[in-house]
């Protein structure tokens, strides 16, 4: 029997390393553990959460570092401790399973499984006491381990029924792509759901969530209705001023605990800020707003400054997430008081203060959160400011800082290039798409699967977890993103190897991916497959925009047949569809992107370049093509000339092409409109 000892240790995990010193036997996620619990015919307890979670670590705090709860875990279960940033796959059985329970999702996810890890009954924080009409986390360990032993026929039932409802999710559902009339059906629900005050979906908490917002945004291209893109102007312009935003250090934190975008849950993630910088990048392209740049600016300046992760010959990607937590109080670094900022700003402290609502009384438990409360000043008032900040964020930096989950996740790194890559254009700054191009070589340098896609996670020099079809699809889309910039034709080929690499290590066998790739041998029941987005767009979404970009960008048509594949493959059913807005974009996408081809000498090719590059409409991909004979004989621009001009662009959609524009401000008008 392995020693009675906890073993996270050994691991590489930020999260699972904060719980090496508890008293709990806490095990990895593996055959191992697995084999332990039958051994010992215990079940098993798996607990699941992240580095940056705060009621993860009250629940650690309360239960896993007291001896008394720990013995009870040890004696009765085989506890088994999992990181969901790097076991998503996992995390999604098990949040999937506890929805069926009809319990609300949430982390820490605790879920009992039997000894092969089929999941019969769960929740998610529990506290040491009874109390808010929960019991206590001892009596649920009693309760559920005299279940398994004394109720088998109960325990069986739950089973069987988790593990049928499991399986059903996985099971395609083959139906015709999503088309025009579901796409406005679905934004115009998504639309009676927005606050038309604040911002965002109405409610509390208050999230982000932009793959809705992205498909929005896209849509209005096709409808020519401002409402959607409004919705998305709204929301950035609340955030970009709210609570939600480090003013001091730049970033938006993971979600509001309010409805106003005041009280942040104070963790910033990678994946939140590369969506909401390629967001700001459309806003801007569209609107231009000095608000959207300045964010943008100090978004970059933190995932350069305090989110780079582990430098390897001189290249790094970035890291994962910073805490709610510091000094064991969450939020404790970002908030201030009245005399802190007096102090701190002397005769400046009057105009600061009244700008971000700092107050005596504070405007969250006696202090104040920083937020911005009156309109944009003249330049020497918004300099004035931006010293005081720079000053309160110096003094901040001599704090003891939150938490940092250094581990390199492959599809939040995707997300965060293609989001660079796009701000590098709109908002002139080539040293961004530098930072993307290192971001993308580390991956690729130290993240290479052998099925020729990449892995998953990474940290202190080894693999730590497998790849996904997110992990494929983001790279692939950030590898698409630099060629499109660059021209570079090794990122198109390396676009088309991870493209090829899923389709031979993740299909379903309907057109869609499994999460995980075949021959996986860990993950429990089933392999699970999903188009529909969460905080993150999901990778059946993604997927199905690489694979129509690749068919604008090359005119190859099997690219267009793999594309409309996955689209079909989780349209059978159409009530689901609401929950896949990353899918319908790409339908979109496929139907009706424009194919910017630009012709002639280079130099005076640039305007044109970064004009279609800057593009507010994301159904936008762009070829540099001095030769166009050397396109497919598909592709609707293969033969066109740059005519009398040094250089021209051609606007094709649906495989017709426009004629030639010489003129940057003709293309820019061509390319906000769908014509």
């Amino acid at each position: 029997m392995p020693a009675p000892e906890n073993l996270l240790g050994q691991e590489t995990s930020p999260y699972l390393l904060q719980h090496a010193g508890n008293p709990v036997h806490w095990r990895p996620w593996g055959k191992a553990a697995l084999d332990e619990a039958k051994a010992a015919n215990k079940p098993i307890m798996v607990s699941i959460g992240y580095a940056a979670c705060h009621w993860c670590h009250v629940m650690a705090h309360e239960s896993f570092e007291d001896p008394e709860t720990a013995a009870l875990m040890n004696s009765l279960f085989v506890n088994i401790k999992i990181d969901r940033e790097e076991r998503p796959d996992i995390d999604h059985i098990y949040m999937s399973a506890l929805h069926a329970l009809g319990e609300q999702g949430g982390w820490p996810l605790t879920m009992f499984t039997t000894q092969d890890g089929t999941p019969f009954w769960g929740g998610t924080y529990f506290p040491p006491e009874p109390r808010w009409g929960r019991p206590s986390f001892r009596q649920v360990l009693q309760g559920v381990a005299n279940a398994f032993h004394s109720k088998a026929d109960a325990v069986t039932q739950n089973t069987a029924a988790l593990k049928l409802h499991l399986e059903q999710q996985a099971v395609a559902s083959v139906g015709a792509a999503p088309g025009p009339a579901q796409l406005d059906a679905i934004a115009q629900a998504y639309l009676k759901m927005t606050d038309p005050e604040h911002g965002g979906l109405r409610g509390a908490p208050k999230f982000p969530n932009p793959p809705i917002y992205r498909f929005l945004w896209q849509n209005a291209f096709r409808t020519g209705q401002p409402e959607e893109q409004d919705a998305l102007h709204l929301m950035l312009q609340r955030m970009s001023r709210g609570g939600i935003y480090d003013h001091l250090g730049g970033g938006y934190a993971r979600y509001s605990t309010d409805d106003i975008w005041l009280v942040p849950h104070f963790e910033k993630m990678l994946y939140d800020n590369a969506q909401l910088l390629e967001l700001l990048a459309l806003a801007h392209a569209h609107q231009p707003d000095p608000l959207y740049a300045q964010r943008a600016s100090e978004t970059v300046g933190w995932m350069i400054r305090d989110m780079t992760a582990q430098r390897i010959d001189g290249k790094a990607a970035f890291a994962a997430s910073e805490d709610a937590d510091s000094e064991g109080e969450e939020g404790r670094f970002y908030v201030w008081t009245e005399p802190e900022i007096d102090t701190l700003l002397g005769p400046a402290s009057t105009a600061f203060k009244r700008a971000y609502d700092v107050t005596s009384n504070g405007n969250w438990e006696g202090h104040t959160i920083l937020r911005r409360v009156t309109p944009t000043g003249t330049s020497e008032q918004e300099a004035a400011l931006t010293r005081a900040r720079n000053q309160l964020f110096q003094a901040r930096e001599k704090r003891v800082r939150p938490g940092w989950d250094d581990k390199v996740l492959a599809d939040w790194n995707g997300l965060a290039i293609a989001a660079l890559v796009r701000s590098a254009t709109v908002f002139d700054q080539p040293a961004w798409l530098a930072r993307a191009r290192e971001a993308f070589d580390f991956i690729l340098t130290h993240m290479t699967a052998a099925h020729g896609g990449v892995e998953h996670a990474w940290r202190l020099g080894r693999v730590t977890a497998p790849g996904l079809i997110e992990d494929q699809a983001a790279m692939a889309r950030a590898a698409l993103a630099l060629y499109e910039a660059t021209s570079e034709p090794t990122f198109l080929a390396t676009a088309e190897r991870l493209a090829n690499a899923a389709q031979a290590a993740f299909a379903d066998g309907h057109g869609g991916f499994f999460s995980t790739a075949a021959g996986a041998s860990d993950v429990p029941l089933t392999r699970p497959r999903t188009a529909a987005d969460n905080a993150t767009p999901a990778g059946n979404g993604i997927m199905a925009e690489v694979l129509a970009r690749l068919f604008h960008l090359t005119g190859e048509p099997d690219w267009r047949t793999r594309a409309d594949a996955v689209l079909s493959a989780f349209a059978g059913q159409p009530e689901q569809l609401a929950g896949m807005p990353t899918l319908l974009a790409a339908a979109d996408f496929l139907a009706e992107a424009a194919s910017v081809v630009i012709v002639g000498e280079p130099a005076a090719a640039a305007p044109l370049l970064r004009t279609a590059l800057s593009a507010p409409d994301p159904a936008v991909v762009v070829l540099r093509a001095p030769e166009t004979a050397a396109l497919p004989p598909g592709h609707p621009a293969f033969g066109k000339t740059a005519g009398p001009h040094e250089a021209v662009a051609y606007v094709c959609r649906r495989n017709v092409c426009g004629l030639p524009i010489a003129d940057p401000s003709d293309l820019s008008q061509a390319l906000r409109t769908r014509v």
